[in-house]
């Protein structure tokens, strides 16, 4: 051994004369292998330093050695670093000394200056941050159980306290008993005391609002675990605590002045927090969440959209998601609340979020809470009849959305004064697509193979008359019959507008009244359905053939005898005769226009109802 020795000092006193030639290394690629075999005995010595000595001058020198290591390796040591500021979970704050204090500060002085590198180990710097917060809480109420440490007997009660009386007891010094605990919760309030200091408070601050600073991946590292750790705070066995939620709001105001691409990337981060938080069973925590996202609604609405931009359609699908996955009733009155203060407010700058808006209405149109429905029914008629008035064109996209969301609430069974009210609406909404059809013709967006002519059919007519002919197959029979009437209504005092080729599509949804496989399967029911409205669509066919013969004979007068002759074979006698009526009138009104080859095909449906209703021997 002794041997051993000998040689390796004699080897060591060899080289140590060694002239060989010193170089400066100029590149920033020479740091990287140096630092690569120096870093592992660098951060043991200044771990082992910071952790086992007091004086703070060595303390200072270990934390700006790491640091320093951490800006030169992006955070190599950022996990050590953590573990010496005492504010992790495990660790125990009675054991807190000024080191620790200095760690806390120079973590903030880290993510402050290197947030651009800091990638994962954000979640640790957050977490601190988290943990920073709750520790300056102490002293101020918080319950005792969030501090590891306190002296406990066998039965995890304080000592001279009833056991379970901890947790609602402030933490002022006299609420111990025995002064070894009162000199423990007086050094405990002591070293805390310096973590609330105003330059700790100010630094922790600077790293939100200095947020706006990060590059467009850093920030979307910062806000992912933010919400990581949010989502920590808010699944606490012992208290929700929503420090980080309130946090995340506060970025979400200070980063949405970023380019629109990369405030895309934070909110799809954030967004999908929202839609957890919201949801989340304490009531508290999700009307904050929701009161959130109405300020911050608020705040985006006021910027506008640029055309053929979906920003808005991102920012406010939350809503739709808590209003659809989240059953509390206080919590959907809220959201409807929230949209409808939107919607009032700032209606001349929503453009892609009118889809989100109808969509939450739509779900709201079906609930069984007569203040829900209500609420939104009347946010949606003034959309319908003030909104829409001033702003069409900025909402075309939506158009259909907004049928349909009317055409839900006919539905509910609830309230049939609103089915009633809501049909008028649909009826309304025709009188837009009649008097502005050009913005329907100009608009375009995902629909650009729709041919120019054909998008005032595809934008305003159809969504209006297929809503109302699934009105009528849904519901009851006094709201079906005023859909009806109100769908006929439109083709009569619109038809003259419609080409051709849309003839044959809005027959086809017509036609679907009489579809056998559609009737109800009650044979009381399926009798009522022909005798009223069946026998009712039956009259208003034949009207619009009438009034439209000219370019409804030549693609329509086969399907509407072959129509007849099904009314007329079916066993409703009312039925039957409506239908020979009707073929009556047909023939009587429109005769004299008849070709030829016309009457030829109405003589063989007259002769074909002849043979399949004469009594057989």
């Amino acid at each position: 051994m002794e041997q051993m020795a000998k040689t390796a000092k004699a080897l060591m006193e060899a080289v140590s004369h060694a002239q060989a030639p010193f170089f400066s290394a100029t590149h920033l690629e020479h740091v990287r292998p140096m630092f690569k075999l120096a870093w592992t005995p660098l951060l043991a010595a200044f771990s082992v330093g910071l952790q086992d000595c007091d004086d703070p001058e060595v303390a200072s020198l270990c934390l700006e050695g790491i640091r320093c290591a951490i800006r030169i390796a992006s955070i190599f040591s950022m996990q050590a670093l953590a573990r010496f500021t005492l504010l992790t979970a495990s660790s125990s704050i009675t054991e807190m000394k000024q080191k620790n204090i200095d760690t806390i500060k120079t973590l903030i002085t880290v993510a402050h200056t290197d947030g651009n590198y800091l990638g994962s180990s954000w979640h640790e710097i957050l977490r601190c941050i988290s943990q920073l917060e709750l520790a300056q809480l102490i002293g101020t109420g918080v319950k005792t159980r969030y501090i590891s440490g306190v002296v406990r007997d066998k039965e995890a009660g304080i000592r001279g306290l009833p056991s379970g009386t901890e947790e609602f007891m402030p933490l002022g010094l006299g609420n111990l008993v025995g002064s070894q605990d009162k000199r423990q919760m007086a050094h405990i309030q002591e070293s805390v005391g310096e973590t609330s200091s105003q330059s700790v408070v100010v630094a922790v601050d600077r790293i939100f609002t200095g947020s706006t600073r990060l590059d467009g991946n850093a920030i979307v590292d910062f806000v992912r675990w933010l919400c990581a750790v949010s989502m920590d705070e808010l699944a606490s066995t012992h208290q929700a605590r929503m420090f980080s939620l309130q946090k995340i709001v506060e970025i979400s105001y200070y980063n949405m002045n970023r380019i629109r691409l990369q405030w895309s990337r934070i909110w799809q981060v954030i967004g999908d927090h929202f839609n957890k938080v919201g949801c989340n069973p304490n009531e508290d925590v999700a009307i904050f969440a929701v009161d959130s996202l109405r300020q911050l609604s608020m705040k985006f609405l006021e910027k506008g959209e640029l055309a053929n931009f979906r920003f808005q359609k991102d920012f406010l699908r939350p809503f739709e998601h808590i209003m659809k996955k989240n059953r509390s009733p206080t919590i959907r009155d809220m959201v409807i609340r929230c949209v409808a203060q939107m919607v009032n407010s700032q209606a001349a700058n929503i453009r892609s979020g009118w889809k989100n808006i109808f969509s939450v209405f739509h779900q709201a149109a079906s609930d069984h809470d007569e203040t829900i429905v209500e609420l939104a029914f009347q946010t949606t008629g003034h959309i319908v009849t003030v909104t829409f008035q001033e702003h069409f064109a900025a909402a075309i996209d939506s158009f259909q959305d907004a049928v349909k969301c009317l055409s839900e609430f006919v539905c509910n069974a609830a309230f049939p004064d609103t089915s009633m009210e809501a049909i008028r609406l649909i009826r309304h909404c025709a009188k837009y697509v009649s008097e502005r059809p050009q913005a329907l013709r100009e608009y375009t967006s995902d629909d650009m193979n729709v041919a120019p002519g054909d998008r005032v059919w595809v934008r305003g007519w159809f969504p209006i008359l297929f809503e109302l002919s699934c009105i009528i197959n849904r519901c009851k029979l006094d709201v079906r019959t005023r859909g009806l009437t109100v769908m006929f209504e439109i083709m009569k005092s619109y038809g003259l507008s419609f080409e051709k080729h849309w003839w044959h599509d809005l027959f086809r949804i017509v036609f679907r009244i009489f579809d056998n496989m559609k009737l109800p399967e009650q044979q009381t029911e399926k009798t009522e359905w022909m005798t009223t409205t069946c026998n009712h669509a039956l009259y208003a066919i034949c009207d619009v053939f009438t009034q439209f013969y000219e370019p409804l004979s030549q693609i329509l007068l086969a399907d509407i005898f072959t129509q007849l002759q099904w009314c007329v074979r079916q066993d409703n006698e009312q039925l039957a005769r409506s239908g020979t009526n009707c073929l009556e009138n047909l023939v009587i009104l429109n005769g004299e226009k008849f070709s030829p080859e016309v009457w030829d095909v109405t003589c063989c449906c007259m002769l074909d109802i002849f043979q399949n209703t004469s009594p057989h021997a």
